[in-house]
């Protein structure tokens, strides 16, 4: 019997070491890995144990520190469309990953409009034709709380988000019928023109989060050491009126009094600064993307004090992100706000807003922004067309980091100047000439921000009559905006408030 005891405990420790050889839950079949930088590949194994990395017919070794932690790395790639393994070995273990590819992996983050799936896109039922895509790879985590609103979180949430955990259910997957219906709209026709237009992988990791402010895909610590925003740390963020009120609200909804974590900044959940960096972000820093795309807002424009500090403290996310993957020039791509009606939600300071996101394109570089005023929904925050700003995102990248000849925006202001009682706004990105969406008289120009100006279109000019010289001049100046200036490729123009010169 004492040769049976023997066996099950040498039995009981080979099966517990062989569960502990672990590679980075960012690692899955079907992933896409990022051409012409360094790969790196890391996980976990009990201290001291040697991992053997093959890959790309390359054998790479180390051995666990005392930790348990390890990492290897292998050399630049270019692309490749033919799928690869992964095998990772320890003594005991084998761990076998397939259908890699090399391409370029896009992170997308933000909150409902980001996280808006193929399934309610207006354009899903003619889209799935080209749904099988096995060039376009999806990472499209889970979150805890995901469309829970008004109401507490059950025990095992609360459990979840006490242990730190966030996102769950991490796997890659590749394009097809069934799994893109699950994928960010925006996300998806994105990848599609880089695909087309360049002929290489994409992955598209998402980890965007209905409802969710900007502060909480920001790093803690990145928060706490910066003098104006410090205040959103260091104290219950449920109750800090330096964060949201709408995200505070529904924190309190959610938690309903249930403590799932005892610290200096309140219990975990989505919204909670810093929580979706820390779980999201932070541990895939070692693995190099191409770049940024973000929608995100509507939960920071509803007060005037959070609408006025948003452009710098994105600025502060953009530099920290660049800082920690060690890339100062990570492309960074942003969708402005769209238009809404104040009737059935509070929209009052979203031109402000939108002018903010727009005044930030001009202060950073490598940063592009899609205009989406002309596409949004009068008395529903989540517009529909999200193929216009996938496909407007795109125009970016494929402009920025491709090379494509290809116009990246709709008309941006440089100047307005007060002329023979005339304020003339000149303008970039008009294509051959600037023209109206409809080719009706040009609306939404404004002296006062309030009732509309007469204006005609010349070349790249806007010629807006005055009877006297106006401090500034305004476009789209309204929540739900009416404006009608394109270039000669249909883009729209962006919402500005510009002082008038001379």
């Amino acid at each position: 019997m004492r040769w049976i005891f023997f066996l099950f405990v040498l039995l009981l420790a080979i099966n517990t070491s062989h569960s502990q050889l672990k590679v980075a839950e960012i690692f899955t079949d079907n992933m896409v890995l990022q051409r012409d930088q360094p790969i790196k590949i890391w996980g976990s194994a009990p201290p001291q144990t040697e991992i053997v990395v093959s890959f790309l017919n390359k054998n790479q070794s180390t051995v666990a520190d005392i930790n348990g932690s390890w990492e290897l790395e292998f050399g630049r790639q270019l692309a490749t469309s033919q799928p690869q393994k992964i095998r990772i070995k320890s003594l005991t273990q084998t761990i076998t990953l397939t259908n890699i590819l090399i391409g370029d992996v896009w992170l997308l983050l933000g909150q409902s409009n980001m996280e808006w799936p193929m399934s309610g896109e207006m354009h899903f039922e003619e889209e799935l034709k080209n749904a099988d895509n096995k060039q376009l790879r999806f990472y499209n985590p889970k979150y805890i709380g995901k469309n829970i609103y008004g109401k507490a979180y059950n025990q095992d949430q609360r459990k979840k988000l006490a242990g730190g955990e966030l996102f769950y259910d991490k796997k890659w997957e590749e394009s097809d019928t069934s799994s893109f219906k699950a994928m960010s709209a925006i996300g998806y026709y994105f990848g599609k023109q880089i695909i087309d237009k360049k002929g290489i992988p994409v992955g598209l990791i998402n980890l965007s989060i209905g409802g969710a402010p900007l502060e909480t895909f920001i790093a803690l610590e990145t928060l706490k050491e910066n003098k104006k925003f410090s205040k959103k740390t260091g104290s219950n963020w449920l109750y800090n009126a330096h964060l949201p009120d709408w995200i505070r609200e529904r924190g309190r909804e959610n938690i309903n009094g249930n403590q799932v974590e005892n610290n200096s900044n309140g219990p975990n959940h989505a919204y909670k600064p810093g929580f979706a960096f820390n779980t999201g972000i932070a541990p895939i820093l070692k693995m190099p993307i191409k770049g940024i795309l973000w929608y995100q807002g509507e939960s920071n424009a509803q007060e005037k004090e959070r609408v006025e500090e948003y452009p710098e403290l994105q600025k502060l996310m953009i530099q920290d992100y660049r800082k920690k993957w060690e890339n100062p020039s990570l492309p960074f791509y942003w969708v402005q706000l769209s238009s809404i009606d104040t009737i059935n939600y509070d929209s009052h300071f979203w031109p402000e807003f939108r002018d903010g996101q727009r005044r930030l394109l001009e202060e950073m570089k490598n940063v592009g922004m899609a205009v989406s005023s002309d596409i949004g929904a009068r008395h529903d925050v989540h517009p529909r067309n999200k193929k216009a700003v996938g496909n407007r995102l795109a125009r970016w990248a494929l402009n920025k980091e491709y090379g494509q000849d290809v116009l990246v925006s709709g008309p941006l202001p440089k100047n307005a100047i007060n002329k023979n009682r005339k304020v003339i706004v000149d303008f970039r990105f008009t294509g051959k000439e600037l023209k109206t969406l409809d080719d009706k008289s040009l609306r939404g120009f404004s002296i006062d921000g309030k009732s509309q100006a007469p204006a005609k279109v010349k070349g790249d000019k806007v010629f807006i009559k005055t009877s006297k010289k106006p401090k500034f001049i305004y476009y789209n100046w309204q929540p739900w905006a009416t404006g009608n200036l394109i270039n000669s490729e249909g883009l729209p123009a962006s919402t500005f408030k510009m002082e008038v010169m001379r």
